[in-house]
């Protein structure tokens, strides 16, 4: 069954990027079935893609039950989440059960599709923003597109240890540990002047605190408390994402004259995900935008996307004046390693 298939290579995915317990969650719902019901009824009849390239419905419903949990509003379930680790059959019987005694929150839930703001994908933008500032010594204007609740706005105030010394504030709540594949440049320091974001549904680091946590699967604690310590800065430094079209909101934010300035696009997890007339778009007016840049007013595009081959992103910069293209190396979608190729601007 379709579905079935969506639930499996999931699984997999969440197994290969550090999560036994999802895995096994959605592996039970695949191998012993949905419990009987609205919810049930919903999935298997899900229009269009329900994988992760598409809908991502298997972590609608995974994040729904650590909703429950996390909220407080069903102890019995809690009672099989981590630092429990019950069997594929246990855990499958409980969140039947769960799915059953929550029916309309459950429904709600999987209205919303997976926003995890993973804030270790940062490690990247802190790397490229400051290896532009060595070639221009511009403050920077960020740009994000698909920005979720816009954590990674504050990257700036995000510190990334590194073997050479490390990037940000040294009394930065929100710390970066990745494994360096690769040699790690000499931190020169950055400053960004003005940050901006976009996404068709964004959300508020507070209000909907406990939303954008339930994302975070259940085993990875390291990853839940950073997120947490993310979401606290936010709180105390709201990052702007506006709701509208990413590239609508694109096209404005390139018509503005930036003297002094150098404009940094980034998008992490997103593009990918646009549809192809949307990114067609996009390309478009990037590459307007890059005909008009100068060295005083210069134009960077940086994008962490999957590419279908692996490990992790590629990471890939475009500069302009001149278009250049430059290969960044590949990072892990969780950001747990990094393999950083330092650009020769």
């Amino acid at each position: 069954m379709r579905w079935c298939a969506a639930f499996l290579d999931q699984a997999r995915a969440c197994r290969n990027l550090g999560s036994p317990f999802t895995a096994t969650l959605l592996e039970g719902f695949a191998n012993l079935g949905l419990p009987a019901g609205p919810i049930a009824r919903r999935i298997t009849t899900w229009p269009g893609d329900i994988s992760g390239h598409g809908a991502s419905v298997p972590l609608r419903l995974a994040g729904a039950l650590h909703g429950l949990v996390i909220e407080g509003q069903d102890p019995e379930l809690a009672s099989f989440y981590p630092p429990h680790g019950p069997t594929e059959a246990e855990l499958h019987e409980a969140a039947c059960a769960a799915i059953s005694r929550h029916e309309s929150y459950v429904s709600e839930r999987l209205n919303d599709a997976p926003q995890t703001n993973e804030v270790a994908r940062a490690a990247a933008l802190i790397l490229a923003a400051d290896a532009l500032t060595e070639r221009f010594d511009l403050p920077l204007v960020l740009s994000e597109l698909g920005a979720s609740a816009g954590l990674n706005l504050n990257f700036d105030r995000f510190r990334l240890c590194a073997p050479g010394g490390d990037f940000g504030p040294s009394d930065s709540p929100v710390i970066l540990t990745p494994d360096w594949r690769s040699h790690a440049p000499k931190p020169q320091g950055f400053t960004v002047a003005d940050r901006q974001g976009v996404d068709l549904s964004p959300r508020d680091p507070v209000s909907e605190r406990l939303r954008l946590l339930s994302f975070i699967w259940p085993d990875q604690s390291a990853r839940f408390k950073r997120i947490s310590a993310a979401l606290d800065l936010a709180a105390k430094h709201p990052p702007r994402v506006d709701q509208a079209d990413a590239i609508d909101w694109l096209e404005a934010r390139l018509s503005q004259r930036l003297d002094g300035r150098l404009h940094l696009v980034y998008h992490t997890v997103a593009w990918q995900y646009f549809p192809q007339d949307t990114q067609d778009r996009g390309e478009a007016l990037l590459a307007e935008a890059g005909a008009r840049a100068t060295e005083d007013a210069p134009l960077a595009r940086l994008a962490m996307e999957a590419d279908g081959h692996g490990p992790g992103a590629k990471l890939t910069l475009t500069l302009w004046p001149g278009g250049t293209e430059y290969d960044l190396g590949r990072f892990d979608f969780h950001g747990r390693w990094i393999d950083w190729i330092a650009p020769q601007l």
